[in-house]
């Protein structure tokens, strides 16, 4: 298995940083391909701006369109060339990342602002009275693996059905489905682990023995069953889920998983 490792935190002696070169060794030991990208080491760009397509840039800037002419005409700027390849190139996409205010560190959402380009991540396959593009389980990454492996500050508590942050599935359905699931990435159940910043050391092998098992199943775990945009479960092209396909009671993003 070939594994990308996008890892998006700033200080190398993190929690997080603990996490991503323990997934390296456990993975590389079991016979794996893993490339890494360090995003803070790598000084990554976060924010799309006219340089990112050259002359393939518009005047005024139209984002999905001139990186979807960059994209075609091979002109995107090196670093997300790369990105891109490496996606390409994975079986699984590892995010590590703390959850920042509710959501990635700028740094990782601006690494999938530059690097899924329309005509790559979106913006694909046709559209008909029966399909609206290869999006949400089609497109470019089918056939990939994506899992976020995420640090909390707050105790699992905080983000249980009646915890004041809401359920941490609801939080991550934005990444989950919208980011990943959208281009195509079948996307694993979250490893997250809570309570991150007042972790103890003495607590840290529990932690890493957990995150090995989670590494070493990647192949075996099943997927979250979001619905296929195009399986029939929706109305096209109104994109609704079809009445009386949702379990009693369930309402919000669990509409979009199937029971």
């Amino acid at each position: 298995m070939k594994t990308l490792i996008v890892h998006a935190h700033p200080e190398p002696k993190s929690l997080n940083g603990s996490l991503t070169d323990h997934a390296v060794t456990v993975l590389r030991a079991a016979g794996h391909e893993v490339r890494v990208s360090d995003l803070y080491a790598m000084g990554w760009k976060a924010a799309v701006d006219a340089t990112d397509y050259g002359p393939h840039a518009s005047d005024p800037l139209k984002v999905p369109l001139d990186s979807g002419r960059a994209f075609d005409a091979g002109a995107l700027t090196p670093d997300v060339r790369a990105e891109q390849e490496k996606l390409l190139w994975a079986d699984t996409v590892v995010f590590q990342f703390p959850l920042w205010w509710y959501g990635m560190p700028a740094i990782l959402k601006g690494w999938v602002d530059r690097v899924f380009t329309y005509r790559f991540a979106y913006g694909v396959g046709e559209h008909s009275a029966t399909k609206y593009g290869e999006r949400f389980g089609e497109g470019t990454l089918a056939g990939r693996r994506a899992l976020l492996s995420v640090t909390v500050g707050g105790p699992e508590s905080h983000y249980a059905a009646r915890g004041i942050n809401g359920p941490i599935d609801d939080l991550l359905f934005p990444i989950h489905h919208g980011i990943l699931y959208y281009p195509g990435l079948e996307v694993l159940p979250p490893f997250v682990v809570y309570g991150g910043d007042r972790l103890a050391e003495q607590d840290y092998p529990a932690v890493a023995a957990a995150w090995e098992q989670r590494l070493l199943t990647l192949e075996s775990t099943e997927p979250i069953a979001f619905r296929p945009q195009n399986s029939g479960d929706y109305e096209i092209p109104s994109l609704h889920l079809k009445d009386g396909l949702e379990p009693a009671g369930r309402t919000g993003f669990g509409l979009h998983v199937r029971p």
